[in-house]
């Protein structure tokens, strides 16, 4: 039981401005697997400032003639003057202090900041998202599965159940798989199950919220027939198949965190090389649609969408 390697992660080492483009396998193999059974229900404002304000222009002294009262001495006179002219000096200086400083502490403030050298994102293929010290925020549900129906190249699709675990075992199947996300230090696992327009096609995504991308690798390689997610089956008449007969598994890694798939004909029939296209293709369309587009927004931020 398997799907082919088809998930190669879109973003390249220098996230911030690139993204690689994924390329799916043409091919897929699927192999039956029996289901086990188990079922369960289911920045910051701009800083504003004002011009600075003009100086007030010097007081005017009150003047006065030395004539009006006879023959008085006229130096109280030119201590006025020069009282006057010292005042109107002041006011110059001043003035000239005032418009000669920053008249823009925004403006001050911007260009420190950018004079400053800017943070760099983490090297690697998975940029942020390649361990969860860079990426701590957890993964919601709406964040993973924002939308109940959506369209990918004119094929619908509609999300019945989500499910969100902190006991990851919970939502896991073989004993390699849980060990692996034991040893990865998992602290969450959120699932949801789909269906095609036709209600054909049923299956379940999960992603596990793992250490590091070392760990998450650990867990992909594990994927195989007897090692993948629970299938988490709805509660309508047409998801409530998800889990029973033959289904397609498959494990990919991005970054830190591990997709897990599994996806069936709603009748549990182990489908033809025809039928086991139709299933894949629905598996990629969501994935690619819900998960994946969420994770590679990490890597290029380390933080949700939004």
């Amino acid at each position: 039981m398997g799907f082919p390697e088809d998930r190669e992660s879109s973003t390249e080492s220098t996230p911030r401005r690139f993204r690689k483009k994924r390329e799916d396998d043409t091919e897929s193999v699927f192999r039956p697997r029996k289901s086990p059974g188990d079922r369960e229900e289911g920045v910051p404002g701009a800083e504003t400032t004002g011009d600075a304000k003009p100086a007030d222009p010097a007081p005017r002294s009150e003047m006065w003639s030395p004539y009006d009262e006879g023959n008085r001495s006229r130096g109280p006179l030119w201590f006025v003057l020069g009282g006057v002219a010292v005042l109107g000096l002041l006011g110059t200086g001043l003035a000239v202090m005032m418009n000669a400083g920053p008249a823009d502490p925004a403006g001050t403030a911007q260009a420190r900041r950018t004079s400053a050298p800017l943070p760099s994102a983490p090297p690697g293929k998975y940029s942020y998202a390649a361990e969860r010290t860079t990426d701590p925020e957890p993964l919601t549900v709406k964040e993973l599965f924002p939308k109940k129906k959506f369209t990918v190249s004119g094929r619908s699709y509609e999300m019945t159940v989500t499910s969100k675990l902190k006991k990851c075992a919970d939502g896991a199947v073989g004993d390699k798989m849980l060990k692996a996300l034991k040893s990865g230090k998992c602290t969450q696992l959120i699932r949801a199950s789909f269906r095609d327009k036709s209600g054909k096609v049923i299956g379940t995504v999960g992603v596990a919220n793992l250490r590091s991308s070392k760990t998450a690798t650990k867990a992909a390689s594990v994927g195989d027939d007897a090692n993948y997610v629970k299938p988490l089956a709805g509660k309508d008449e047409i998801t409530k198949f998800v889990g029973s007969g033959s289904g397609g598994t498959k494990v990919w890694m991005h970054g830190h965190y591990a997709v897990m798939i599994w996806f069936q004909n709603k009748d549990g029939s182990k489908p033809d090389s025809k039928g086991s296209k139709v299933i894949f293709q629905a598996a990629t369309d969501i994935s690619k649609a819900t998960v994946f587009k969420a994770l590679d927004a990490r890597t290029l931020t380390g933080f949700p969408a939004t």
